[in-house]
């Protein structure tokens, strides 16, 4: 096998198994939230219970998910080299974008949600809660941005010819709103929800027969 071939296989594999987690994080945000606010609206121990057992379930997602995605994030620049210098002004923007917007929003709050039951006020922990969902719709979104444009781009216009061309942004919303992005969004979204809400009744149905 050429060199080729093994850098799709590594980074098929990469993605592969990466993208198990960040929809399963989206899906059991929601569930999360759902659930801590029927404890903080009836102040039944239940919902409580509920919320402290499947918080460690996402910690532990949520960490499998930014570990083999780092390492996938490498191989846009290992495996793809010319792809990444030819694209980067555009592709880099939207992952730079998820990282700064959604992903420090997400674990920001993570340490109040794992750690600040005994710390902050209920309404707080609430909060971060619902902060970190939010920082998790958000990441979708940039992901999705990032993977629409290389399907169906726009916004950009090619500068320099031949080894040094490179694509460059002439509309960042046009390149945010490409012909495919909001379609497959809210695709992601729908199939996150439901791979969560499948996760917990899975579990659930184990410890319940």
């Amino acid at each position: 096998m050429d060199t080729e071939i093994l850098s799709r296989i590594q980074f098929a594999f990469t993605i592969a198994f990466h993208y198990i987690y960040p929809p399963l994080s989206i899906g059991l945000g929601l569930i999360l939230v759902i659930m801590e606010g029927m404890y903080l609206k009836t102040g039944k121990k239940i919902y409580e219970d509920m919320t402290r057992f499947w918080i460690k379930i996402f910690a532990l997602i949520f960490g499998l998910g930014v570990a083999t995605g780092i390492i996938m994030e490498f191989e846009f620049g290992t495996n793809w080299a010319t792809y990444s210098k030819y694209v980067g002004d555009i592709f880099g923007s939207a992952l730079a974008a998820e990282g700064i917007f959604a992903f420090a929003l997400e674990s920001g709050f993570l340490s109040i949600l794992l750690f600040g039951w005994k710390r902050v006020s209920p309404k707080v922990h609430f909060f971060s809660a619902l902060m970190v969902f939010l920082g998790s719709l958000f990441s979708a979104v940039w992901i999705v941005v990032a993977n629409s444009w290389q399907q169906t781009p726009s916004g950009y216009h090619i500068v320099g010819e031949g080894l040094n061309a490179r694509a460059e942004i002439t509309d960042f919303w046009a390149m945010v709103f490409n012909p495919s992005s909001v379609e497959r969004l809210l695709h992601v979204w729908v199939g996150a929800f439901l791979a969560g809400a499948f996760l917990v009744m899975s579990v659930n149905a184990y410890y319940i027969f």
